[in-house]
This record gives structure tokens, C-alpha cells and sequence, in this order.
């Protein structure tokens, strides 16, 4: 017995095709984008030869993609119809929204690290400005201040945070007390920190008399505002929780508490900690209120409850603003302790992606 191939009929062929015709190839955006640029490019190369002046390049660009969302939602359009085209329409917008806010970022990512990083070295990161007037000196004394004031308003903040959103979330639900409380977290969260500063250095001056610096004065600062912060992820992080494993929970028997620790918290873990790092990168480039409780030093200092500390926002303020002899020097050191600030919380958000990946739950089998 043989098979006989038999061609495929007309209407399977017609059907193959409709699949195909009213779409633009993948090519055609990318196409109409390089059309755009070229011809936009072409106008603006007139206009400068003509003047005299250097092109503009942010004018290009920019009326280059407000063509290109002209011509791709046209020829959208007339070949693929008005629905995709109006899709066309929004991706293209969101796309050059997305573009323009990486501008900025990029920006000043570029400065900083093409001022900072010639001033870069190992005097830098082992000395401090003690007995410096001009050249040489570094920040050590500022990396270490930073350090040590962030860590201690995270150890108090970071406490007192979580505790008060398992309260709001797990206990507090319809009672007055967790009412007021949110009420003043969200008034916490948007007070200036300026406030926050002169609030740490009133409580301080009550009990050790008027112009005392500190740096657990600076730590209680921050924490202050830290802790709303903590408190509105945690917040959202808890709400997230599956009620269901609560549920589950109870029904073997488990106490609240242990359910707590045991299952929401562990569950929330990720989302938690990458709340926390927002707030430290927050407070971490403060400068104001660690200029009124901290203080500023060009000497090393580790001792949180004895005398002035500096910090690395302080630091570059003080460089900046307090220009030497000669000035090169000031300002560079400025741009290196800019960039030393963005490594740290940089490595800071790193090591918070890996807590939050070591402790997230297992999903694998």
C-alpha cells in the first residue's frame, strides 16, 4: 500500500498567508528609527553648518523620537491597523520616557566617576586631613564615620521599624493605638531632615548642655528617618503574606508568635530587606543633620559617644565649599568622596540582594 502526497489545498494556503500579511516585519522599527535619525540628523547638520555652532545633540534626539512616534504609528497604522498601532504608539512612549530618566542618572554617574576617580589612591582610603592644608590627605576618617553612624541608626531604626509594622499588620488591625501610629509615621515621613537633626541635637542638649557634637547624635538623626521608611515596606511587605499560611499555620496548632517568626517574616524576608537598604541609602547621603549633631573633623575617630565625627556627605560639603590652596586639590577630593559614597551604597544594595536570596524560601523541589 502506497501514500500519495497530495499538495496542500488553496484555503490551508490562504489561511498561511493571513498569518502573515497586515504585520510589519521585525526589521521595520529599527528601520524607521535609523530613518529618522538620519534624516532629522541631516536637518540639524544644515542648521549648524549654516550657523557656525556645534550640533545639538539633544535636539536631535529628541525630535528624532518624536518623528519616529510619528512615522511608526502611520505606518502602523495603514499596514497592521489602528489597534496595533496605538500599542506601537504607548511602547514607543514608554520607551523614550524610560530613556530620558536614564539620562540624568547616567549623567551623573559619568561625572562623578570621571572627577572623582583621578583622585582616587591609597593615601586617599589610609590617611586622614589631619595636619593637611593642601595636597594629600584622605577620607579615611569620613568612610569610617559613615560607617559607624549608618550602622548604629540601622541597629536602631531597623528594630523598632519591623516590630512597629508586625504590630499595624498582625495585631494592631482596627484599634486606635495603631491608627495614631500610622498617623505618625506618615507625618515622620515627610518631615524635612533638617528637623530630624535639630530634634536629636534639642534631646541631647537637654541632658549634656548646649553645643555637644556627637556621632550617636548623628545615628539617632538618621534613625529617625529611617524608621518610617521600615515601618511603610515592612507594612506592605507583611500585607503580601498569603493569608492562607497563616491559616495553615494556627491549624497545626503553631502559636501567633511562632507563626511570625517562622512563616510570615521568612516569606516577607526579600521584600524586607530591600526596604531596609532604601532607607539606609536615604539617610546615608544626609548631609544637614549631621552637620548640626556630628559635626565635622579632620581627625580619626571611632568612639560614637566622645567627640566630633565626620562623615563622607560632610566631608564633601567642607572640600567643596572651603576651597584651599591649591583649589584643584579640594575639589578633587570632593569628587572622590561623591564617588566613594555611590561604591558603598552600591555594595550595600549587593550584599542586601544576596541576604534576601540566602534567606527567600525555597520554591524548588
Amino acid at each position: 500500500m502506497t501514500a500519495t502526497l497530495t499538495p496542500p489545498s488553496t484555503s490551508a494556503r490562504s489561511a498561511s498567508t493571513s498569518l502573515t500579511t497586515g504585520h510589519l516585519p521585525k526589521w521595520g522599527p529599527w528601520a524607521i528609527l535609523g530613518a529618522s535619525l538620519v534624516v532629522v540628523g541631516i536637518f540639524f547638520g544644515v542648521i549648524a553648518a549654516a550657523s557656525g555652532d556645534a550640533l545639538n545633540v539633544p535636539g536631535w534626539l529628541i525630535l528624532s523620537a518624536v518623528a519616529y512616534l510619528v512615522l511608526i504609528t502611520a505606518v502602523s497604522a495603514a499596514v497592521e491597523g489602528r489597534r496595533k498601532s496605538v500599542d506601537r504608539l504607548v511602547t514607543g512612549v514608554v520607551t523614550v520616557a524610560f530613556l530620558i530618566a536614564m539620562v540624568p542618572l547616567v549623567s551623573v554617574a559619568f561625572t562623578v566617576i570621571t572627577l572623582g576617580a583621578p583622585s582616587w589612591s591609597g593615601e586617599f582610603f589610609s590617611s586622614s586631613m589631619r595636619n593637611v592644608v593642601g595636597e594629600g590627605g584622605g577620607a579615611l576618617h569620613a568612610i569610617m564615620g559613615t560607617v559607624l553612624i549608618t550602622l548604629a541608626a540601622a541597629v536602631i531604626s531597623i528594630p523598632i521599624g519591623i516590630f512597629t509594622a508586625i504590630y499595624l499588620i498582625e495585631y494592631g488591625q482596627g484599634k486606635r493605638l495603631a491608627q495614631g501610629i500610622t498617623f505618625l509615621v506618615d507625618v515622620m515621613t515627610g518631615i524635612p531632615s533638617i528637623v530630624a537633626g535639630l530634634f536629636a541635637y534639642a534631646l541631647f542638649a537637654l541632658f549634656l548642655g548646649p553645643g555637644i557634637r556627637l556621632g550617636i547624635m548623628g545615628s539617632v538623626a538618621l534613625a529617625v528617618l529611617m524608621i518610617p521608611v521600615v515601618v511603610r515596606s515592612t507594612e506592605e511587605m507583611l500585607r503580601l503574606v498569603p493569608n492562607e499560611l497563616r491559616e495553615a499555620s494556627y491549624a497545626l496548632g503553631v502559636p501567633k508568635w511562632l507563626t511570625i517568626a517562622k512563616v510570615v517574616l521568612p516569606t516577607a524576608i526579600a521584600g524586607i530587606t530591600t526596604g531596609v537598604m532604601l532607607s539606609i541609602s536615604r539617610v546615608i547621603g544626609e548631609t544637614a543633620p549631621l552637620l548640626i549633631t556630628a559635626g565635622f573633623t579632620a581627625s580619626m575617630n571611632y568612639d560614637l559617644f566622645n567627640g566630633r565625627m565626620q562623615t563622607l556627605p560632610v566631608f564633601t560639603y567642607t572640600q567643596y565649599m572651603n576651597q584651599g590652596i591649591p583649589a584643584e586639590a579640594f575639589v578633587g577630593r570632593a569628587w572622590a568622596s561623591a564617588l566613594t559614597l555611590i561604591v558603598i551604597v552600591m555594595l550595600l544594595n549587593l550584599v542586601a540582594r544576596l541576604i534576601a536570596k540566602f534567606f527567600a524560601p525555597k520554591t524548588g523541589r
